[in-house]
């Protein structure tokens, strides 16, 4: 049996939050401007951990080369952020597994690649987020993931040595990012892993079907 890890950090989107609902409503807005078709469910699922830019690219199929992904961009983020959070919810279990961190005084923390400033839009809708001993953004530091930077910044923040924490994300840049810090990285099962995915590929000592599989990782 493994031993018992000392702390937990999550991504975000896909992880502790499901936020495709309002990232794929902005993102076709955006291609409703150039006369492109929604989104369709598959792509949702398979791009919305990748933001912006994985939503764009699925919806044009690429981004043709008369546009200028800069200009998207900030049309999402506009609309992003103007309804950030109208059917962006917690994943079923999540809440009760924050629950039974803070009640066992167990360290942990969000590290996202989400921009500071949506980050601090999107999580005063969940309180519970706010009680997070570390929250590192995208642009927090030089670097985002797969870079361990974030991670290693984020275990200092919690006050846990990075091999005794787990890191909970739903896409293979997590799980690189997690190696990369020595960290111990967990696929969340419940996120955003679309049909051609191969989350069994992605050197994570394993794959959680469900939020509260965590607790059996962590000292009581």
């Amino acid at each position: 049996m493994p031993q018992p890890l000392d702390a937990v950090l999550f991504d975000l989107d896909g992880t502790l939050l499901d936020t495709a609902p309002d990232m794929a409503r902005a993102a076709n807005k955006v291609l409703a401007n150039h006369g492109i078709p929604p989104l369709r469910e598959h792509q949702i699922q398979a791009n919305t951990s990748f933001g912006a830019k994985g939503l764009l690219e699925a919806g044009f199929d690429g981004i043709p080369d008369h546009l200028d992904f800069t200009q998207l961009r900030a049309e999402f983020l506009q609309y992003y952020q103007q309804d950030i959070c109208l059917h962006t919810r917690f994943y079923d279990g999540v809440e009760a597994l924050l629950e039974y961190l803070e009640h066992h005084a167990i360290p942990w923390g969000i590290m996202t690649n989400k921009p500071g400033f949506l980050t601090d839009l999107l999580l005063p809708f969940f309180p519970p987020l706010l009680k997070a001993q570390a929250i590192v953004c995208g642009d927090t530091l030089s670097k985002a993931k797969p870079h361990p930077e974030p991670l290693l910044y984020a275990s200092e923040l919690i006050r846990v040595p990075n091999h005794r924490c787990a890191y909970i994300g739903d896409i293979e840049k997590d799980m690189m990012a997690a190696n990369a810090a020595q960290m111990v990285g967990y696929v969340a099962g419940w996120g955003y892993i679309g049909e051609h995915h191969n989350p069994e590929e992605w050197n994570a000592a394993g794959i959680l079907p469900t939020p509260t599989d965590i607790v059996s990782l962590l000292r009581n």
